[in-house]
């Protein structure tokens, strides 16, 4: 019999940048970062989702920086962070005027913890040089790192104007499509190159190309990951609202993240009317947990449901028992290390429900349509308790707490993780059972 081995993931060789506390490449965890959406001159507002941002597990936060205004609220968004206790390293986001803000602003300079430039919107002409020199010059000044962030959006003109005359020149030219993806990493690497000429050390600089067709990004990033050694911030620009944005992006990160490329990455999703920012955070980090490359909240496996699972109270414990992990992971992360990696499984019938169970670190297996209505839970691979009546949701919960508690906190398993195979009685009628019958 051929032995079937699993793929393991080498990551890309890449330098180390430290970003407030925040270590990016050189071997370093992949890095989840996200951005803000409010006004930044609006400190509350600014503050509030930040906050909210950082809770949710996003280890870096960029916030615009386009006015006056906005560069002299950092200061104060930094300090109101702090007295919070929040203390997640802010990116500035500059463009077309970064140079002067910061130049005018030096709080703001000092607040953040890197610098974002995009070559395309530097300047234009002779100033662009000078500009980007200034930028340089202050990043160095403050001792912070610099992320090149091209986007295909507002590429560097002259730059693609120059070598679209080069390709039509050429022998054999290339399509439209294939010089624009070599502006691109042009753009990047010539910037970085001008930096480190300027005197920026290379262990300070971050590289991203960001497209948002999917193929374009998986062929822009392995062309850049073959052809320097900076660390790569990955990211699907203009990614789309809800499913699209989602499906897109993870489908191109997917392929370069398995491939070994990209040591941070953002997840850009168009959020819903009155929807929660921090939604691209999660996204994020349940795309890295799903690949195996980190663990971030212990991830819940649920059957689909087909005809075997009328009922649609599977779905509803298997929700809740995953908002209940991740609301409950602010403070288990610091209490319990490792609780992370649990493995929680909420399945619907008999027919995966006791295997799919047994393979979790904690597992039940609901009664499914004209099935016995009782639950059996398994700890571990072993039978121990089986659930019935209608606290069957809050008694799986306090089991989930109790082996968190006894695994990761060293306490002992307490009643809840009773002998095997007997029964708990909630109440003589059974509401939940019925509602599978």
């Amino acid at each position: 019999m051929t032995s079937l081995v699993r793929p393991v993931i080498q990551r890309r060789a890449s330098r180390r940048v430290t970003i407030g506390n925040i270590a990016v490449g050189g071997g370093a965890p992949i890095v989840v970062q996200s951005m803000t959406n409010t006004d930044t001159a609006d400190v509350a507002a600014t503050v509030a989702q930040v906050r909210a941002l950082a809770i949710a597990g996003s280890e870096l936060v960029r916030v615009t920086v386009n006015t006056s205004e906005a560069a002299a609220a950092v200061p104060e968004i930094r300090q109101r962070l702090d007295d919070l206790g929040c203390h997640v390293p802010l990116i500035g986001d500059f463009h077309f005027n970064g140079h002067k803000l910061l130049t005018e602003h030096p709080g703001c300079a000092k607040a953040l913890a890197k610098f974002r430039i995009n070559p395309g919107n530097v300047g234009k002409g002779s100033k662009r040089d000078a500009q980007f020199a200034t930028l340089i010059e202050l990043a160095l000044h403050y001792d912070k790192p610099v992320r090149i962030g091209v986007n295909w959006g507002s590429l560097d003109q002259a730059l693609l104007a120059q070598m679209m005359d080069d390709n039509a020149r050429a022998a054999e030219p290339a399509d439209a499509d294939a010089v624009m993806r070599e502006a691109l990493v042009t753009s990047a690497l010539r910037s970085a190159e001008q930096a480190e000429a300027l005197g920026l050390p290379g262990n300070r600089i971050i590289l991203s190309c960001k497209v948002s067709n999917v193929q374009d990004l998986i062929a822009v990033y392995g062309e850049l990951a073959r052809r320097c050694d900076y660390p790569l911030h990955l990211g699907l620009t203009e990614a789309g609202m809800g499913s699209k944005g989602i499906v897109a992006s993870s489908a191109a990160m997917g392929v370069l993240l398995q491939q070994g490329i990209g040591d941070t990455i953002r997840i850009s999703l168009t959020p819903e009317p009155n929807g929660e920012r921090t939604r691209e955070v999660i996204v994020a980090q349940e795309l890295l947990q799903t690949m195996g490359l980190r663990s971030f909240t212990p991830m819940v496996s649920a059957c689909p449901g087909c005809g075997r699972t009328t009922s649609s109270y599977f779905q509803e414990l298997a929700g809740r028992i995953q908002s209940f992990l991740r609301e409950s992971m602010p403070v288990w992360r610091a209490r319990y290390p490792g609780v992370e990696a649990m493995h929680v499984a909420v399945m619907g019938c008999v027919v995966n429900g006791p295997g799919e169970s047994k393979l979790a670190n904690i597992g039940i297996s609901l009664p499914g349509t004209g099935e016995t209505p009782v639950a059996p839970v398994f700890v571990d691979g072993q039978k121990t308790v089986t659930l019935k009546g209608d606290r069957i949701a809050e008694e799986f919960e306090q089991i989930v707490v109790d082996y968190v508690r006894a695994t990761y906190g060293g306490e002992a398993k307490t009643a809840a993780l009773v002998p095997q195979h007997k029964t708990i009685p909630v109440k003589a009628t059974d509401t939940a059972g019925a509602a599978h019958r």
